[in-house]
């Protein structure tokens, strides 16, 4: 049944995303507004194509952790799913994407529309330097700013190097770095087919202290999001009868 429901979801997630792509062209001269509301639905259509199609919902804890006014959330990536979550969690989020993915047709045009944050890691100090030029322009605007430290999705139990971009944004962007946590790898893990029935949990942390220096930052925030991250994990493998 898992198999056949997630073959269902993916005629679902590839025939939404044709659709989408192609419609949202229609959006490019409209104000930017207009295109991240059409991101939103996008976004919700998917969350509610998951909780219908294969039984798979989300609950957000944490909530109390996030400040008010701009922050930025320096989040786990286990799955696509969070790639959408921020944008069906608020109004109007900030990705901070690889500077790659602008140059993929429609997506990166929508993305660039969005006024999503190229990361440019062999850009050196200029592309550092444009990184915290355009984060502080989405936080002066309220917007919420997801980055993912690791740059790329890694299984649940597993962590990949956090890259020190995250720290520049600590130290010059101006606003509060909060941790994120989740478990949504095991539901829907990278490259896997079959995706699982169950709840997935974001946790919102406590946001990082003021003053750390790099290395005490950097390994406070792998500390805080690696252990969270793998508490979520146990829960779900033990309430959902999980295999690790």
């Amino acid at each position: 049944m898992k198999v056949l429901r997630s073959l269902v979801f993916n005629v679902f997630f590839f025939a939404w995303l044709a659709f989408v792509l192609v419609v949202m062209v229609l959006f490019l001269p409209l104000p930017r507004r207009v295109m991240q509301n059409a991101v939103r639905v996008w976004t919700h259509v998917m969350g509610f194509g998951l909780k219908v199609i294969i039984g798979l919902d989300y609950e957000v804890r944490g909530r109390q952790h996030i400040p008010p006014g701009g922050v930025i959330f320096a989040c786990k990536h286990q799955s696509a799913w969070e790639t959408m979550a921020f944008h069906i969690l608020f109004s109007d989020t900030s990705y901070v994407i690889k500077k790659e993915l602008f140059a993929v047709p429609l997506f990166g045009w929508y993305a660039r529309k969005c006024q999503s944050i190229a990361v440019d890691r062999a850009g050196g100090g200029a592309a550092l330097r444009r990184l915290i030029r355009d984060a502080r322009t989405q936080i002066a605007a309220g917007r919420p700013l997801v980055i993912f430290p690791e740059g790329t999705r890694m299984a649940p139990g597993t962590a990949g190097a956090y890259h020190p971009g995250v720290f520049a944004l600590y130290k010059q962007a101006r606003a509060p770095v909060v941790p994120v946590a989740l478990n949504s790898g095991l539901f829907w893990g990278r490259r896997q087919f079959v995706k699982h029935p169950g709840v997935m949990v974001i946790e919102f942390l406590d946001a990082m202290p003021d003053g750390l220096e790099r290395h005490q930052f950097m390994a406070e925030l792998e500390k805080r999001v690696e252990a969270a991250s793998e508490g979520l994990a146990d829960e779900a493998r033990s309430r959902f009868n999980l295999t690790p």
